[in-house]
């Protein structure tokens, strides 16, 4: 009760893991903004806080701290046991099952966040559906017995010419978050990008990885510089990771309407979206950001959200720093009709073809089969990523969900690859599809989204 007084912006308390801190002072240094906290004022934020913070982040407001409070303490989301039935992995043939799988066992705010989109979802849905407007040339009469996934991503090999997108709020799905992907992702030696809304620290994610698992790690540039910086110099000393990804297509938040309705719904404290992205600074341009980014880091650059052939084209003007662009179009979460990458990787290839020889071009979104990523990778891409699908993975099955997903995956890039009559990646080029003009021009919207 004593606690409860202080509910306001001029006394806050709140309790975390069975303490209490007076975190009136921090309200205003807060990155996700005052009424982040002031919606939990006077009361346990343990399970609010848990979700979106890993425990490190607890350090910051030590100082803070009062005492410890005598009612009974609130279990951490990733510290629950699931009562949910356990779901048969080998039973699921495709990512479709696995997302049904996982819908059925994720919570209603975990759910929300990951399956919602921009608007009317129209992006989203076409991401997927502008690869099925993509018809395969396959050549016969090909010795397909042995058959390579492996390529070279920044000089480094990997076991896929698959990566799993940064996608924050692994925990919503299973206790492991993001460290159950990177386990997840052993044993194919696929590459993982680590958000900058980890729910877990990077150093955990990358504990147990083997010697040659390799990590990138994003980048939203906070209001805050020196936050930013900060989370670079922690960065820039982990072996594993070895690139940044500084995310543009990303400004400010898209208007995710399930996950706005959950909150609405649930009076909970805000948003996932919503804390997310407060504090996310939206006044990045290309000289003064990238300059102050070569700063910081002598990692390779990755520029993530490429959505046009023209910034394709000055993206490679900084080609001594960054190393390659991801076309992506943020999974359809940022602006609505937004084009697939797709569609970008086929404008790049009409309008300024030099772009794949100056940066390695990568793919995210839209990837639900095998087909999909071979397509992109025939039209150019060197690698894909999928988003979505590694969350459901885990959701469904922990670990082992991912690892799920990504067999999946390889096995139905291995088999269309062999009926293409490609034994390599190497091997796969625009030969392997229908006339690219007539493709462009031909992929417009279908009756669904008219």
């Amino acid at each position: 009760r004593l606690v409860s007084r202080h509910h306001t912006q001029e006394s806050c308390w709140v309790i975390l893991y069975g303490k209490v801190y007076d975190v009136t002072n921090f309200l205003q240094e807060h990155p996700g903004g005052a009424q982040a906290i002031l919606r939990s004022a006077g009361r346990d934020a343990t399970e609010d806080f848990d979700l979106i913070h890993p425990a490190e982040t607890l350090g910051d407001i030590q100082s803070l701290y009062l005492g410890t409070c005598q009612q009974q303490k609130a279990v951490p989301q990733h510290q629950r046991v699931k009562q949910e039935p356990e779901v048969l992995l080998n039973t699921l043939l495709n990512l479709e099952e696995i997302e049904a799988a996982a819908t059925k066992v994720i919570s209603k705010k975990g759910w929300a966040y990951y399956y919602s989109a921009s608007d009317d979802k129209i992006s989203k849905r076409l991401n997927t559906e502008a690869y099925r407007q993509i018809l395969f040339r396959p050549r016969v009469f090909v010795d397909c017995r042995n058959c390579d996934l492996d390529v070279t991503i920044l000089g480094h090999k990997v076991g896929l010419p698959l990566f799993v997108s940064p996608t924050a709020m692994a925990r919503l799905g299973h206790p492991t978050g993001e460290a159950g992907i990177a386990e997840g992702c052993r044993p194919f030696g696929a590459l993982q990008i680590i958000a900058n809304n980890s729910s877990v620290s990077p150093e955990d994610v990358v504990a147990n990885a083997s010697p040659t698992q390799i990590f990138g790690w994003q980048l939203y540039v906070q209001l805050n510089r020196k936050s930013s910086e900060e989370m670079l110099a922690r960065v820039n000393g982990l072996d594993q990771v070895k690139f940044i990804v500084l995310t543009l297509d990303a400004p400010v938040a898209g208007k995710r309407e399930d996950d706005e309705r959950f909150n609405i719904q649930n009076n909970s404290s805000g948003s996932v979206t919503t804390q997310l992205f407060a504090g996310t600074d939206p006044s990045l341009t290309w000289s003064d950001t990238l300059k102050w980014l070569s700063q910081h880091t002598t990692k390779p650059v990755v520029l993530k959200g490429i959505q046009t052939h023209e910034d394709a084209l000055l993206a490679i003007q900084y080609a001594s720093f960054v190393k390659a662009i991801v076309l992506s179009n943020h999974g359809g979460r940022s602006l609505d009709t937004a084009p697939p990458a797709v569609h970008t990787l086929l404008e790049i290839r009409e309008n300024c073809p030099e772009v794949f020889s100056k940066v390695e071009v990568w793919v995210d979104g839209g990837i639900r089969r095998g087909t999909d990523a071979i397509k992109a990778l025939c039209l150019g891409a060197k690698c894909v990523g999928i988003g979505r699908p590694a969350l459901w993975g885990l959701a469904a099955g922990g670990p082992q969900g991912v690892e799920r997903t990504l067999k999946i995956l390889s096995d139905e890039m291995k088999t269309s690859m062999r009926l293409l009559g490609a034994q390599n990646v190497e091997d796969l080029g625009p030969h392997h599809v229908r006339e690219l003009k007539a493709l462009h021009k031909n992929m417009t919207l279908t009756d669904e989204y008219r």
